[in-house]
This record gives structure tokens, C-alpha cells and sequence, in this order.
């Protein structure tokens, strides 16, 4: 059986005999890969023509509602995913981190969907003006870049690592190629005729092949990406590739890195404990086949037997086995050559100068490779930090002081993750600082987080996913910054009538009247821009006297006369709350209407002080709006306090739930 590659609109199957695929853990010839003769170049001219088309026809709103609808679709019918999982010599839980994580990241970018605007355009900044007299402003834009994405996936995450990346790309309105790693390309697969099979994903919007790239990267220009996980090697050799260099497509890589676990100077026991249980999970989980897992423990010198022997305790109850199996903690790795590669690169360090502490008894045949802690007693050693086994492999090396773990950490040349296990800030903040341009993501175990971290190989979607130098200098995953990277930025300028009508936000001298109060509006009729001028109101003593009796606020400022007239101010000022308060009561509607409830507050300043027999004024623009559901919409309203010289006292942006569709009747 060959494997099938969904383009253009159809299953298709490859020519020539194809790559075999195996059963991890039994031997058994599960299926062929190949590509050859596919038409992969007439597809990448789809995705753009097809693809972008269908998916710019939708908004940020439905595409993250679809990606929700899609997130249940593959919940209900994960148990097949599962079932398949075995056979890469995955383990329920490994399935867990894979099937479930994926899922949960089609979930956290259905929820970042929420606050974003209708429509195919982000905001960055805010309106610069260019003329005095602000008819002529600017502000930077993303918008849709106009091409499609190739996401080329690594063999150790073949559900997390092809959702991962397909998220943020079709939330971004971009249409995905995914080609999976072949050794686990047969659960690729079976996810994708899942996701096809949902109905959710517009026509080309989502493609998929199973087998080699031929000559596919010669149809990519500047209006393209390719995401790829993977080797270091490999990803060298892809970006130095004219579609980069010459044309412009941009190159994200995420690439296996030898990340670091360090154990502070100063943490105690249960730090060293903890930090055991983490490298455990980390060569388990998987069979240590994740870009994130620990490959260097840096230990103080006089903790370094203690923590090696709490890692190999935890490490040695594990059974290794058939994931078929009850009772299996560990598999196999994804394949023979795999494990070949993993006891090459055990020698190589070996020769470099670590030696084998302590290694797993259990289990040696077919793809299986016992987990392995490596003692470097002299840490300098070059090959040491830069040679990397995909596997259940831990090398534990001994520092003298945190400057020399630091320096010991930064050979590795850019890692993906690093953690940090210590109870005192300040020792953090070395790490902090010292690390900061070493890694993507630092991780800092304590006692007051060892309940409730994820852990050190888990990549979360709101977060960065990436690393610097080794690690392939890219980024995944990252929520808003992941989308963010799918669209083009650029520079917009023109004058504030038109780049309010253009980008759905108020641009200051683009105001209209309103002609009814603002308030008896639903979410459709509210237009941005729309403002309203309030009656004035004028500020008495008693006002001041009521507000502080009323919220028990009698600071100085506002209730000593004395006091007052030598402070800043010089003289009793208005409370700012009541200020906020007084401004409300100026352009509040009071009668029941489509306005259902105050949502929030944002961006308070107060500008000037309020004084006693000073007169206030307030302006009520509609700023924006976002739907929030079928029933309500969220309007964002720009409110600006002016006293009677005209100065603004009080600025602000104020949040309502609006009903949506027809005004009530009556």
C-alpha cells in the first residue's frame, strides 16, 4: 500500500516503488511513500489562485471559528490517531502529548481569534500624523502577504508538529502545503483525512503530500514561507536553497538543539528532586525523540552524584517494551536507522571523554535503545556540545560556579529551551541576563511552581517556539506573533477619512456627528468615527465633599484645604474617579437599549487637575468594534474630558457589550 497525497482537490498516489514505512516496535511493513509524479508545482499555483482566494473570503473571526468547529471534529475521532500512534513506537501518554497537544493548539488560536478585528488586517501602533493639521497621518499595517506556506514536519511530532504550524497560517488567511516527515507519515496522513474530511477547510487552503519535494521550492518567490522542523543539516542546507537567497521567501527553522538543565548553586533537596524528575520525563517522553528534551545537565560539583543517582532511580522503574503492551512506560525509537543514529552519536561523545554512568537494562532489540546518562568529567570538550543524540541520552557535566555553568551552557550554540532549577531570584536573574540571547524560552523551576509547570520540553501555543544559533533561529507557535508573521507589514498612509474607512479604527479629525445618541444604536449601525459632543457640567465643592464621603477616598488632595494648597496642585482638587464618574454621567443614554453592559477600561490617564467651579465636557467616538458572539459585539469607545478651556483633562477608552442585529422594539 502507498501512501496518497491530497492535491488540487483530490487523493492522489505517487509513481515508482516508494520509501517503505515500518512498524517501530513489531518490524512489520506498514505502507510506501512516495511522491514522484506528482504535480506539485501545478498545486503551489493552486493554493495561491484557489487557496488564498477562498480563505480571504472569510475573516480573523470565521477562520478562528472554524478552527474551533475543527478542534471538536478531530477531538470526537482521535481514537484512530491513537490506535496508529503504537506503531511509531509511541506510548498512550506520548500519543497524548501529540494527538491532544495538537488538538489544544487549534483551540488556543480559536481563542486568540476572539479579539481580533473583522476583516484581513492587524494594527500595529498607533496613527502617527504627518501634518500639523492631521490631514495627512500614518500607520503601520499587516496585511495578507499573497502566497501560501510549505510546512515541512518533523518525524517525532506528526499531529502537534503539522497543527502547530497549519494554526496560525490559516488564521492568518494563508493556504498550507504540509509534508510530513516520512517515518510517521502514515499518522500524517490519517490526520489529514480527518481535517479534509470535516468540511471546515475551504477548497485549497489545506494540501498535503507524503514523500519527497522534487523541485517545488523553484515555484517560491517573495510572497512565501517554509516552516521547517527538523535537523540542523537539513535546514542548512534548505535556506542556502535561490528561493531564499535570490528571491526573498522567508525560511523559519526549528531544529533539535543541545538544551541545557542546570541546577542552581543555591537550590536545596527538593530542587535537585524536582530537576531529577524533569530529566527523566524528558528522555521518557517519546523516548527522548522531542527538539525541546534535555541533552545537558550542568550540576555544582559537589551535587553532581546525588543528582545522577535521583535521575537513574526514576529512569530505572520504567519498563521498556511494546506500546501495545500493558504496563509499557517506553518504546522504541521511531525506527532502526533512527537508533543506529542515536548509538553513533553516543560514540562520538564517548570518544570526546563521557562516559556511560548508568544505562537502562531493559530491552535492545529492533528499534529499542535504553536510556542513557553520560558523566563528561572534563566539560570542555568541543565535540561534547555539539553533538547530539536523538534519544533517551543525557550527558551531566560539573561546574565550579554559575560564571563557569554559564559559559559551559553557551557552547551549545543556541538552544530551543533551557531550564533553570533554583529558589532565589537573584540567581535567576544571572540566568536571565546570561541567557537571554541563548535560547527561546527559559524556564525557571521552583518550589513555588513545581505544582503547576508544564515542564521543560512543553512548548505552549500562546508562547515562542524557537531559538537562536543552533536552534534554527526561527519561531513557531508564539500566539499573535506566530499570525503576525504570516502577513506583510507596511507602511499606510493617507488622510484620516480614508484611513478610518480602510482600517475599521477611529483616526483622529475623521469624526462625524451623531445624529442620534449613540447608545440607541446596535452593534450594525454603530459606525466608527461616529461621535458624540455631551451638555457641560460644572464642579462644585459638594461634589468633592459627596465623592469622598461616598467612596471614603479623603485624601488630602481632595478634602484638606490646607494641605491642598501646598501640595502640587495648589489648591483642593476633584477626585479623578469622580471625574470618570461625572463623564459617564455626561454621555451615558439612561433608557434600557442595544448598549448591554460596561466590558472595561483601558489606557486612563489624568491630564490635568479638576477644580472646584471648573466646567467639564466630554467627547464619545466609537473607536472600533469586534463581534463577540452571535448575540453581542464589542465596541470600543475613545473618550476624551475637556474642562472650559478647552484642555483635556481625563482620557481614556471605554469597553461595551452591544447587542447585535435588530434594535429592540418599544
Amino acid at each position: 500500500m502507498k501512501l496518497k497525497s491530497y492535491l488540487m482537490g483530490t487523493w492522489r498516489e505517487g509513481e515508482g516503488e516508494g520509501v517503505p514505512l515500518w512498524d517501530a516496535a513489531t518490524g512489520e511493513l506498514l505502507a510506501r511513500v512516495t511522491a514522484e509524479g506528482l504535480p506539485l508545482r501545478e498545486a503551489w499555483a493552486y493554493a495561491w489562485e484557489v487557496g488564498g482566494k477562498a480563505l480571504l473570503a472569510l475573516d480573523f473571526q470565521e477562520r478562528g471559528r472554524r478552527l474551533r468547529a475543527l478542534g471538536q471534529y478531530l477531538s470526537e475521532r482521535k481514537e484512530e490517531l491513537y490506535r496508529l500512534y503504537a506503531t511509531t513506537g509511541g506510548t498512550r501518554r506520548d500519543a497524548w502529548y501529540d494527538v491532544d497537544g495538537g488538538i489544544g493548539v487549534l483551540y488556543s488560536y480559536a481563542g486568540l481569534a476572539r479579539h481580533l478585528p473583522e476583516g484581513n488586517l492587524l494594527l500595529e501602533d498607533e496613527y502617527q500624523p504627518l501634518a500639523k493639521d492631521l490631514s495627512f497621518q500614518g500607520r503601520h499595517v499587516l496585511g495578507p502577504r499573497g502566497g501560501a506556506t510549505l510546512q515541512i514536519n518533523a518525524f517525532n511530532f506528526p499531529v502537534w508538529g503539522l497543527l502547530e504550524k497549519f494554526a496560525p497560517a490559516f488564521l492568518a488567511g494563508v493556504p498550507t502545503l504540509a509534508k510530513p516527515a516520512t517515518p510517521t507519515a502514515h499518522v500524517a496522513e490519517a490526520l489529514a483525512r480527518m481535517m479534509l474530511e470535516s468540511g471546515l477547510l475551504p477548497e485549497g487552503s489545506f494540501q498535503f503530500v507524503a514523500g519527497g519535494l522534487g523541485d517545488l521550492l523553484e515555484a517560491l518567490d517573495y510572497r512565501d514561507s517554509v516552516y521547517f522542523t527538523g535537523s540542523k543539516a537539513t535546514a542548512d542546507r534548505l535556506r542556502r536553497h535561490a528561493a531564499f537567497q535570490e528571491r526573498g521567501a522567508l525560511f523559519n527553522a526549528e531544529t533539535d538543539s543541545l538544551n541545557a538543565a542546570i541546577l542552581g548553586e543555591r537550590a536545596g533537596e527538593e530542587e535537585l528532586l524536582r530537576l531529577a524528575e524533569e530529566i527523566a520525563q524528558e528522555l521518557a517522553i517519546k523516548t527522548g525523540q522531542r527538539c525541546t528534551a534535555i541533552r545537558r545537565v550542568l550540576v555544582p560539583e559537589g551535587r553532581l552524584q546525588a543528582l545522577l543517582e535521583a535521575t537513574r532511580d526514576r529512569l530505572a522503574a520504567l519498563r521498556l517494551g511494546d506500546p501495545r503492551e500493558e504496563g509499557v512506560d517506553l518504546g522504541p525509537l521511531a525506527s532502526s536507522a533512527q537508533k543506529e543514529e542515536v548509538a553513533k552519536a553516543v560514540e562520538v561523545l564517548k570518544a570526546a571523554g563521557a562516559r556511560v554512568f548508568w544505562e537502562h537494562p531493559g530491552r535492545r532489540d529492533g528499534a529499542f535503545f535504553p536510556p542513557t546518562l553520560l558523566l563528561a568529567e572534563d566539560p570542555y570538550a568541543p565535540l561534547l556540545h555539539a553533538v547530539e543524540p536523538f534519544g533517551p541520552v543525557a550527558t551531566f557535566f560539573p561546574y565550579r560556579t554559575r560564571e563557569e555553568a554559564l559559559r559551559l551552557a553557551r557552547l551549545g550554540g543556541g538552544m530551543l529551551v533551557a531550564t533553570v532549577a533554583t529558589p532565589d531570584p537573584e540567581e535567576a536573574r544571572f540566568w536571565l541576563l546570561g541567557l537571554s540571547g541563548e535560547v527561546g524560552r527559559l524556564h525557571l523551576l521552583t518550589p513555588r511552581d513545581a505544582h503547576s509547570s508544564t515542564g521543560h520540553g512543553s512548548p505552549l501555543p500562546r508562547l515562542l517556539h524557537g531559538g537562536p544559533g543552533r536552534a534554527g533561529g526561527g519561531e513557531e507557535l508564539g500566539g499573535l506573533l506566530s499570525v503576525k508573521r504570516h502577513l506583510a507589514r507596511l507602511a499606510l498612509q493617507s488622510d484620516p477619512h480614508t484611513l478610518q474607512a480602510l482600517l475599521g479604527e477611529h483616526a483622529q479629525g475623521a469624526e462625524r456627528p451623531a445624529e442620534v445618541h449613540p447608545f440607541r444604536k446596535t452593534y450594525e449601525e454603530l459606525e466608527v468615527g461616529e461621535t458624540l459632543v455631551t451638555h457641560r457640567r460644572t464642579v462644585t465643592e459638594a461634589d468633592i465633599a459627596l465623592f469622598a464621603h461616598l467612596s471614603w477616598d479623603h485624601f488630602y488632595a481632595h478634602t484638606d484645604e490646607l494641605a491642598a494648597r501646598n501640595s502640587l496642585f495648589g489648591k483642593r482638587v476633584a477626585h479623578g474617579y469622580f471625574v470618570l464618574s461625572a463623564a459617564a454621567g455626561l454621555f451615558v443614554d439612561p433608557a434600557p437599549g442595544p448598549v448591554l453592559a460596561n466590558y472595561g477600561l483601558e489606557g486612563l490617564r489624568f491630564l490635568e487637575p479638576v477644580g472646584i467651579g471648573d466646567t467639564l465636557q466630554a467627547r464619545l467616538t466609537v473607536k472600533r468594534k469586534r463581534p463577540r458572539d452571535e448575540k453581542t459585539g464589542v465596541v470600543e469607545w475613545d473618550v476624551e474630558v475637556v474642562n472650559q478651556e478647552g484642555k483635556r483633562v481625563a482620557a481614556y477608552t471605554v469597553l461595551t457589550l452591544v447587542q447585535r442585529g435588530r434594535p429592540p422594539q418599544g
